[in-house]
């Protein structure tokens, strides 16, 4: 299991878990305000063209989408360009590789004042007793938070 402890601007941290990367993945998707498209994509610049109903030798698509043959020229029309708006700003696209756990992970962060994400059931239980993001009075509510899915996927005993 993964866990996530998420400290809002306002309001009591809450915790929720993912069975594993592509579930986490997925209610990050599923949870934010962007398009899937705008918080990771790998597209290619011909396929960004194509989509806009032209092709790299279409006469007019330079003046049309000077953006993307720029793109193309640059990188070349095949090599694959990622997106992940919340790393690299609206719409722009680059060649060095970003992983999709990266950038759904970038959009975790924009949407709360901080967060923590524990990888395992051995991370998470640990950090109930050590992690210094449970200290002070918002750490309260997050321990408390984090241990209550530890019960509830009975990873720890709750107290009758």
């Amino acid at each position: 299991m993964i866990y996530v402890v998420e400290f809002p601007e306002q309001g009591k941290a809450h915790a929720w878990f993912a069975f594993e990367q592509q579930d986490l993945l997925h209610k990050i998707y599923a949870t934010d305000t962007r398009k899937e498209w705008e918080i990771f994509d790998v597209v290619t610049a011909r396929e960004l063209i194509e989509l806009l109903g032209k092709t790299a030798d279409t006469p007019d698509a330079r003046d049309e989408f000077p953006a993307i043959c720029s793109l193309g020229d640059e990188h070349g029309w095949d090599t694959p360009l990622y997106r992940a708006d919340y790393l690299l700003g609206d719409g722009v696209f680059q060649a060095e590789a970003i992983t999709e756990t990266d950038a759904c992970v970038a959009a975790l962060a924009r949407r709360t004042q901080a967060y923590k994400i524990y990888w395992s059931d051995t991370q998470a239980t640990a950090a109930l007793e050590s992690d210094p993001v449970f200290d002070g009075s918002a750490g309260y509510w997050a321990r408390d938070a984090l241990r209550g899915q530890l019960v509830a996927l009975e990873i720890l005993e709750g107290i009758e």
